[in-house]
């Protein structure tokens, strides 16, 4: 399994991406609001999509409702 530690943002004039910053963390960032999980689902499907996995692979570990997130990657 892999594990990383996400710093997400968004609003509606963003466009969806995710980038490796210099101290090894991904920035994410999402359109939807974090509302009624709308945003985590939205992340778990863009880092599925980065990484070419399905969404059914992705977890969040923790910080589900930060902005700072532990999304864990399973690998089979």
């Amino acid at each position: 399994m892999v594990a990383a530690l996400l710093a997400v943002g968004g609003n509606e004039a963003s466009n969806r991406s995710a980038e490796q910053v210099e101290d090894g963390t991904w920035l994410a960032r999402v359109k939807a609001a974090p509302v009624d999980g709308k945003a985590n689902e939205e992340l778990i499907a863009l880092i599925a999509s980065r990484f070419g996995c399905r969404k059914s692979a992705v977890s969040i570990r923790s910080g589900g409702s930060g902005r700072t997130k532990r999304v864990q990657i399973a690998v089979v």
